[in-house]
C-alpha cells in the first residue's frame, strides 16, 4: 500500500522513491534503489534512510540497496501501541525482508543497526551472505555506554528527548565530524521526523534500552560464532565519542579474529556522513570476499 510522506526533503540530497510495507496495521518506509546482490543498511539513534543517501548513490549499478525506516523513524508510521524497543524494530526488519523474499543479502549495520541486524542474522546465518560493521555493538554495554544510558536514558529521558528533542538538536550533529552539520538542509532533514512528543518517543527509549536490553544483548552475542565464516569488514571511525576505541575492535575481534578494520581518523559516529567513500570502499572488498568464495 501506498503511504504518505510526512514532512518535505529536499530531492536533491535524498534523490530516492518511496518504498512502503504494510504490517499489522502501520506502515514501514524503505528505500530500495538497484538491482543484484541485496544490501541491507540499518540506521541507529535518531537517524532514518537518509543516513545512508552518500552510501547509496555511490553504490549505483553495483547493487541493489535497501534502506528502512524503523518504525517511529524517518517516513514510517508510528504504530498503535509500539514500544520502540530494539527487538520490536528488529521484527520489523525481519518481516521486510521476508516479505521481499530476499534469499540472501548483506548487512550493513552501525549503532543499533547492528544489534537489530545481527539478531536477525544469527536466526539464518544462511541467508547472511556478507556484513559491514560500522562503529557498532552487540554485547551487554561497556561501562562508558552504561554511563550514557544512565544520562540520556535515565529518568530525564521524556523531558531531554521527548520535550526538548535533545538527542536529535545536539547529539546528533555533535556526531558528525565534517561539513554536514553546518548545512541547514541536511540538519533539517534528521530533525523533522521528530517534530512533537509523541513523534519523539523512539529517540527516548534507545539510550535506555542500552541497559534494559541486556539480556537481549548478550542472547546474540553468545551466538555471533554462527557468522565467523561470513565475509566481513569493519569501518570505523576513531573520533566517534561512544565507539571510537580499540577496545571494541578488539571486542569484535575477538569473535571474528581476521576481521580487516579500517580506522577513519577523521571521522565520527555517524561516519555515513564523514566518510561514505570509505564505508563504500569496505563493501566492495566485501563483495570481492564473496565472488572467491
Amino acid at each position: 500500500m501506498a503511504g504518505v510522506r510526512r514532512f518535505q526533503v529536499d530531492d536533491v540530497l535524498y534523490p530516492f522513491d518511496s518504498h512502503w510495507y504494510e504490517w499489522e496495521g502501520a506502515r514501514m518506509h524503505y528505500v530500495d534503489e538497484g538491482e543484484g546482490m541485496p544490501v541491507v543498511m540499518l540506521h541507529g539513534n535518531p537517524t532514518w534512510s537518509f543516513l545512508y543517501r552518500k552510501v547509496i548513490r555511490r553504490l549505483h549499478g553495483k547493487c541493489r540497496c535497501i534502506a528502512p525506516d524503523y518504525p517511529g523513524f524517518g517516513f514510517s508510521d508510528h504504530p498503535a501501541g509500539y514500544g520502540y524497543t530494539p527487538q520490536e524494530h528488529a521484527g520489523w526488519v525481519k518481516a521486510l525482508l521476508n516479505h521481499l523474499g530476499l534469499k540472501e543479502y548483506v548487512l550493513v549495520m552501525q549503532d543499533w543497526g547492528g544489534p537489530i541486524g545481527l539478531s536477525i542474522g544469527v536466526e539464518a546465518p544462511e541467508r547472511v551472505a556478507g556484513m559491514l560493521l560500522l562503529n557498532t555493538w552487540c554485547w551487554p554495554p561497556m561501562m562508558n555506554a552504561r554511563v550514557f544510558s544512565w544520562i540520556m536514558g535515565g529518568p530525564l529521558r521524556e523531558w531531554m528527548h521527548q520535550k526538548h528533542n535533545f538527542f536529535a538538536r545536539k547529539v546528533l550533529p555533535s556526531g558528525i565530524a565534517g561539513s554536514s552539520k553546518l548545512d541547514p538542509d541536511v540538519i533539517d532533514a534528521y530533525l523533522s521526523p521528530f517534530s512533537t512528543y509523541e513523534y519523539r518517543r523512539g529517540t527516548a527509549e534507545f539510550p535506555h534500552q542500552i541497559r534494559k536490553a541486556s539480556s537481549w544483548l548478550a542472547s546474540i552475542e553468545h551466538q555471533l560464532p554462527l557468522l565467523k565464516k561470513v565475509p566481513k569488514e569493519m569501518v570505523w571511525a576513531m573520533k566517534d565519542p561512544a565507539f571510537g576505541s580499540n577496545a571494541y575492535i578488539h571486542r569484535w575481534r575477538s569473535y571474528f579474529p581476521d576481521i580487516f578494520t579500517e580506522r577513519v581518523k577523521n571521522a565520527s559516529h555517524y561516519l555515513q556522513e564523514d566518510c561514505p567513500d570509505k564505508i563504500v570502499e569496505g563493501l566492495e572488498r566485501v563483495f570481492d570476499m564473496m565472488a572467491s568464495r
